[in-house]
C-alpha cells in the first residue's frame, strides 16, 4: 500500500511539473552592440507595458541577443523588448514621448499612434518554445 501511495505521489509531482515550460525569446536585427536588450514576459492584458510578470536582459553579440525564461507555467502571454544602447533600465523617450530607442514585441505588432495591444502581441505555450523577433 505504502509503495502504490509512493508512485501515485510521484506520477502526480511529475503531471504538475510537465506543466512549467521553456521560453526562449531570440532578438535579431538590432544595429549595434552597444548596450544590452531587454526583454519584458506579460501575462494580461490588465499589465501588458506596465508590469512585467518575468523580465531578462542579455549582452548583445552580433547584433543578436537571446534570453530564456525557465519555470513557466504553460498559458498566455506578451513579449516586449527593446534596445537599452546606453544601458539606463529604461525605453529612452524625446520630448514628444516617441521612443528614440528601438522596441519591439511578440508577432510583430505594431501599435497605431500608441504602443502595440496585448491581443495583438499575445501567444500561447503549452510546451517549450521559442519566439524570434525582429527589430
Amino acid at each position: 500500500m505504502t509503495k502504490i501511495i509512493t508512485i501515485t505521489i510521484l506520477f502526480i509531482c511529475s503531471l504538475m511539473s510537465a506543466q512549467n515550460v521553456k521560453l526562449t525569446v531570440a532578438v535579431s536585427g538590432l544595429k549595434n552592440d552597444t548596450g544590452i536588450v531587454k526583454v519584458g514576459l506579460y501575462n494580461s492584458d490588465g499589465t501588458f507595458l506596465k508590469t512585467t510578470y518575468k523580465s531578462l536582459a542579455s549582452e548583445i553579440k552580433d547584433n543578436k541577443a537571446v534570453v530564456t525564461f525557465e519555470n513557466l507555467p504553460a498559458g498566455e502571454y506578451a513579449i516586449s523588448t527593446y534596445h537599452d544602447e546606453n544601458i539606463n533600465g529604461k525605453l529612452d523617450r524625446n520630448s514628444m514621448g516617441m521612443p528614440i530607442e528601438e522596441y519591439a514585441a511578440s508577432n510583430n505588432a505594431k501599435g497605431f499612434m500608441g504602443p502595440p495591444l496585448y491581443s495583438d502581441a499575445k501567444f500561447n505555450v503549452t510546451k517549450d518554445s521559442k519566439v524570434e523577433i525582429a527589430f
